[in-house]
């Protein structure tokens, strides 16, 4: 069996670190020269000015960073980071200054060595961008259903701090990759939303039922939806923490008595269960790669050499064939 070592980046201040001497000399290289032009005269002749109640400091220019929260500024990180070295025997995945490397062996010290070779040129690359990584915040996990866990990496000859769950991308994942902590996770977060609506939904809201189930889809539900197409496939253990709470929930909202069920509620509201839920984005999830233009997504739905599941997921497949 395999083991699947990752080291997740905490890229220091990523987007106000962008040196705009390198991306411009980037942008010249790999984009028409209008192109260049434009974007040259959209960094430059930037300057900051810092008040402390009557006193201001001199004007200066600014030499670093893109427009947060301005349609260019993720455009402009992801064609300064666009030649992050890679290799053959890992996988290196970015989502703007979300940085994950992972490498698989069934050997664990093959598998630290390659990922630290690969830490090594992403070391080389940061510091001549003059960017930088905070190995503080970055987290090294091995997945594997194994007690064993593959040797220390290190950033800047600093260990990483090792962690039995990660959080990338909205989605917590823990070293089986059983979801639970997701879920978890999830269900804290649905208590603390569902305590500051209490108001609004319990049985002394002036609401309407039509507006308490609006409330419930437009600010509850895509707490827990988000990433359901990866953590569906949960055991239905795990699932069901989720569905206890949507169903108690709705009987909050519905006022229902003891003897009415969860079914009841859940058709009136015109909500469905859980596990319907994971069934239709699943669905819709491979409907929507398999028609993908990009045909590296469009290979995913096509099927691979039979491996063993892990026990702690539930086998079973939510994708309806139509």
């Amino acid at each position: 069996m395999k083991v699947c070592a990752a080291v997740f980046l905490y890229i220091q201040q990523a987007f106000d670190k962008v040196w705009h001497a390198g991306l411009l000399y980037k942008i010249k290289k790999r984009l028409p020269n209008q192109i260049y032009l434009l974007l040259k005269s959209y960094l430059s002749e930037r300057s900051f000015q810092v008040r402390i109640n009557t006193d201001v400091s001199s004007i200066r220019n600014i030499k670093s960073g893109v427009p947060q929260g301005s349609v260019l500024g993720p455009f402009l990180y992801l064609i300064y980071s666009a030649d992050l070295p890679t290799t053959d025997n890992t996988v290196l995945a970015t989502f703007a200054d979300d940085t994950a490397i992972l490498t698989a062996n069934h050997n664990p010290i093959t598998a630290s060595a390659n990922l630290q070779n690969h830490i090594n040129l992403l070391q080389q690359w940061f510091h001549k961008w003059r960017m930088s990584i905070n190995n503080e915040k970055s987290v090294q996990i091995t997945f594997t259903n194994r007690r064993t866990t593959c040797p220390q990496i290190t950033i800047n000859n600093r260990n990483i701090p090792r962690n039995a769950e990660v959080k990338y991308l909205g989605l917590y994942l823990d070293q089986k990759l059983t979801w639970r902590t997701h879920i978890n996770k999830k269900r804290q977060q649905l208590t603390l939303k569902e305590r500051q609506l209490h108001w609004l939904l319990g049985k002394r809201s002036q609401l309407s039922l039509e507006n308490k189930t609006l409330l419930y889809k437009a600010l509850l539900k895509p707490i827990w939806t988000y990433g359901i197409e990866l953590w569906g496939c949960a055991r239905p253990s795990n699932t069901k923490i989720l569905q206890t709470f949507q169903s108690k929930t709705l009987r909050r909202i519905t006022g229902a008595p003891w003897y009415v069920t969860n079914r009841t509620t859940h058709n009136d509201l015109n909500i469905p269960f859980i596990t319907e839920e994971i069934r239709k984005h699943a669905t819709r999830h491979r409907t929507r790669i398999t028609g993908h233009e990009n045909p590296l997504i469009v290979e995913l739905t096509k099927p691979h050499p039979a491996a063993r599941r892990l026990r702690t997921t539930w086998q079973k497949t939510y994708v309806t064939k139509r």
